[in-house]
């Protein structure tokens, strides 16, 4: 028997998704001392979710083409 993957509806977009998750870990690294490695890890994360939500923005945008 197979199993069959649970479906999951997001209510928000991708796009406010990765820009909460960005809001989220910029503020917990307020909360620890300046240059922890923790802090650095958290502001790590958070530019790559900001550096994803440009690449899915970019990705989505009415502009692009395919390759001729």
């Amino acid at each position: 028997m197979s199993q069959q993957r649970r479906r999951f509806k997001h209510e928000k977009t991708f796009q406010e998704r990765l820009t909460e998750e960005a809001v989220r870990f910029k503020e917990a690294a307020e909360k620890l001392p300046p240059g922890s490695h923790a802090q650095e890890l958290l502001l790590r994360r958070a530019r790559q979710a900001e550096t994803a939500s440009h690449v899915n923005e970019w990705l989505s945008s009415p502009g692009l083409r395919t390759p001729q």
